[in-house]
């Protein structure tokens, strides 16, 4: 059992910085594929960011290629997002997932654990 939570949200003006965190529990985090998703009110959650077990292997969604990095700390069952030039359409409930399985954790079905969401909100 894995329980992820996520912190770092907030609100800044567009071309501004914030960076997301998610930590884990347990002792099987480093075990884990780790991704970020977001959300808006009337829409399907999308797909943003994957990092795998090892932090050797990473990929972006095109709408954040370039402006977002994904890294992890596998001794502080931590996963970051660090989010550069934000635009408002970044604005969303982003979400930290887990899934042993690196391919599939992108397609955001059947993944292990979900975190409850952090707001993030960008003024233009």
């Amino acid at each position: 059992q894995v329980q992820l939570v996520e912190s770092g949200g907030g609100s800044v003006q567009a071309g501004g910085s914030l960076r997301l965190s998610c930590v884990g529990s347990g002792r099987t985090f480093s075990r884990y594929a780790m991704g970020w998703f977001r959300q808006v009110p009337g829409k399907e959650r999308e797909f943003v960011a994957v990092i795998s077990s090892s932090g050797g292997n990473i990929y972006y969604a095109e709408s954040v290629k370039g402006r977002f990095t994904i890294s992890r700390d596998n001794a502080r069952n931590t996963v970051y997002l660090q989010m550069n030039s934000l635009k408002s359409e970044d604005t969303a409930v982003y979400y930290c997932a887990a899934d042993p399985a690196y391919s599939r954790l992108p397609t955001g079905r059947e993944v292990d654990y979900w975190g409850q969401g952090t707001q993030v909100t960008v003024s233009s």
